[in-house]
């Protein structure tokens, strides 16, 4: 089965190293040239900033390409481009920002500034998993409710939607390998009276809680 992890949309964060400003974005892109409009924006928008340092990571064809602009050679591109290597995170654009700041921060200071100029804007970002997933529904008593909630999420499922009757219906995403193992612990806790039904499969990106 495919599945891969993603950033879950675009974000920014910035911090303060020794006076120099660091701004991290990340984009969720689908080709080298979506990636390299990204880093073209950002060059626009901060072109008075030092350095655009940039890395993107694609999974169609596995491109994985960087840029120090400027900054010592290994410093920049390549610390940030580790980052998501590290997290396993594909279809990735990061683009850094740096306004320098009148102290020179050193070679180990600026792979430390630039890993965490990548890490900041991913956290930022959040995880997604791409993969097939399996919508489905049950009921149960009000009683078992929130030990409904926690068996989803136990197998790393989302609630869409509850309704409230007489029982409460619970909508649920679930991954589609782990949909046998969570029907027969909904059936374990509500004695066999609840069936969870599945009512849709999609291919698409779904938030990780991290």
């Amino acid at each position: 089965m495919t599945k891969y992890l993603v950033p879950s949309g675009y974000a920014e964060a910035e911090f303060t190293e020794k006076r120099s400003r660091f701004i991290g974005h990340v984009w969720q892109v689908e080709s080298e040239d979506e990636a390299r409009m990204r880093i073209e924006e950002m060059k626009k928008r901060y072109y008075d900033s030092r350095h655009n340092c940039w890395c993107y990571r694609l999974r169609t064809g596995g491109a994985e390409r960087y840029s120090d602009d400027g900054e010592p050679q290994g410093t920049a591109g390549q610390p940030m481009l580790n980052v998501f290597q590290h997290e396993g995170v594909e279809n990735v654009c990061c683009v850094v920002t740096r306004y320098f700041g009148g102290v020179l921060l050193g070679t180990g200071g600026l792979v430390r500034a630039y890993t965490q100029g990548a890490k900041l804007a991913l956290d930022a970002a959040g995880i997604s998993v791409v993969s097939r997933w399996v919508r489905a529904e049950f009921s149960c008593p009000y009683s078992l409710f929130e030990r409904a909630k926690q068996e989803t999420a136990g197998v790393d499922g989302m609630v869409e939607q509850v309704d409230y009757a007489a029982d409460v219906t619970l909508h649920v995403l679930l991954c589609e390998e782990k949909i046998s193992d969570f029907t027969t612990r909904i059936t374990e806790i509500t004695a066999g009276s609840s069936t969870v039904c599945v009512t849709d499969e999609v291919f698409q990106a779904v938030p990780m809680k991290r």
